[in-house]
């Protein structure tokens, strides 16, 4: 494993141009699929998280055909349908807005069932992908099931939803939702996993979908590599997406504007291990140990 340079910025002009517009896609319009974002390996230049954001109208339906991908969908707000493989729920969903509570319902597809939602509301939903791994289970999991975590103090706390963290059976993906108070930080101490280096750090590749709870709102979200080759920062708004391919990834929310993001990750390995940046490694206030027992993933 390459060692981690001195501080400072040895090299500041070495941004690639247009890193940040690579990274930061902006929320578009609905297209006639209800289509506000997407993002796979072709437009992203990397090799496993493929995800789109839906936003439907009622009645409004989409589908995916049985593939070698594992899915997840995931009603972020309103309610809908949800069919995969043989599992058929005809009312998923547990909130208004991603701010009213409760942790998003989770339905996991495994590789070869094909998928359908039809929108009983209206619904923003995001619908993630990877190629199947050695795990493979179709199933639903309750918002009661989900673990919530109080992570962080002071001007790092924030809430975690484990949607499907690495404790649980899936071959490919992991999930969580965030909530960052305003004026405070998350993904913080910033921290990295872009080197299979196990037990010390795994390869994700990792997206963020962000709301805010106030219209007009803003976040910012910087993306570095410890030698700055790629040093990129960002003012991202609600229902951006920002794809972080490699490198540090700390969020901070203004005063006043509370924030959430959704986190899609995947790899080759599912494991979530990671490396603080040691210039601001004495700002780590959490513990990333494991906080469920594991779950048998050998069926």
């Amino acid at each position: 494993m390459t060692p981690v340079p001195a501080a400072g910025n040895p090299n500041p002009a070495s941004n690639p141009p247009g890193a940040a517009r690579h990274l930061l896609r902006r929320a578009a319009r609905p297209d006639p699929d209800g289509v506000i974002g997407h993002v796979d390996p072709d437009n992203a230049g990397w090799d496993w998280v493929t995800a789109t954001v839906h936003r439907l109208a009622p009645g409004q339906a989409i589908s995916r055909d049985a593939d070698g991908q594992e899915r997840l969908v995931l009603v972020l707000e309103g309610y809908a349908s949800v069919t995969a493989g043989g599992l058929e729920l005809e009312r998923v969903g547990s909130r208004a807005s991603v701010f009213d509570g409760p942790a998003a319902p989770v339905v996991l597809a495994a590789p070869g069932d094909a998928i359908r939602v039809v929108a009983a509301s209206d619904a923003l939903v995001v619908v993630a992908a990877a190629p199947g791994g050695p795990v493979r289970s179709t199933r639903y999991i309750a918002p009661e099931e989900i673990l919530v975590e109080a992570r962080g103090e002071g001007q790092t706390a924030r809430r975690i939803h484990h949607l499907l963290d690495p404790q649980m059976a899936a071959g490919r993906l992991i999930a969580f939702e965030v909530y960052t108070p305003g004026g405070n930080w998350s993904s913080y101490p910033p921290h990295k996993h872009d080197t299979e280096n196990p037990p010390v750090e795994a390869y994700l590749e990792e997206l963020y979908f962000y709301r805010f709870a106030r219209p007009g709102a803003f976040g910012f979200q910087r993306v570095y590599t410890a030698d700055r080759s790629l040093d990129a920062s960002m003012a991202v708004g609600d229902c951006d997406i920002v794809i972080v391919p490699e490198g540090y990834h700390p969020f901070g929310a203004p005063a006043g504007y509370d924030a959430y993001y959704l986190n899609i990750m995947a790899g080759p390995n599912r494991a979530w291990h990671f490396t603080i940046d040691p210039d601001h490694a004495w700002l780590m206030n959490w513990s990333p140990a494991a906080p469920r027992a594991q779950e048998d993933t050998s069926a």
